[in-house]
């Protein structure tokens, strides 16, 4: 019995007399000097037909600017031929898949634009289904700042 309350008194003592560490201090310089790393955003997503089919994702401007995106194939296999991505200023970046069989989950290769952030107005994809499952998929836009 007296263990315990010795036990207890000591801890309590003890965490009495422990200092408290000062948390970090949020200041401009260190907000500048510090980026974060590029996230994946969701532009937007397409359910998708069976046989040869062709869509298109909108972007509006108030998104932002990307450096890349991907594709990414949902609940049903997908066969990615082409995508053009159209631009702001009017100019477009087309990019072909050689073997773009998607299985559901996965996501194409990551389609980097040259230069500087852009903003993208919609982008086009040409696609094939062969789904066995008759499982309509759906098709996602992602872009990196």
């Amino acid at each position: 019995m007296k263990s315990y309350f010795f036990q207890s008194l000591f801890i309590v003592l003890a965490l009495a007399f422990i200092t408290p560490v000062q948390a970090h201090v949020y200041t401009a310089d260190v907000a500048e000097s510090f980026q974060m790393p590029p996230r994946w955003e969701k532009l937007g997503q397409r359910r998708v037909n069976y046989g040869l089919d062709r869509d298109e994702i909108l972007v509006t401007s108030r998104e932002g600017t990307f450096t890349s995106i991907r594709l990414k194939a949902e609940l049903a296999p997908i066969n990615v031929h082409r995508c053009v991505v159209h631009f702001a200023n009017g100019s477009t970046e087309s990019f072909r898949f050689a073997g773009g069989e998607l299985r559901a989950g996965q996501v194409t290769r990551n389609l980097d634009f040259p230069g500087n952030r852009r903003v993208i107005t919609k982008v086009v994809f040409w696609y094939d289904t062969k789904n066995r499952a008759r499982r309509r998929g759906r098709v996602e836009l992602w872009g990196r700042r």
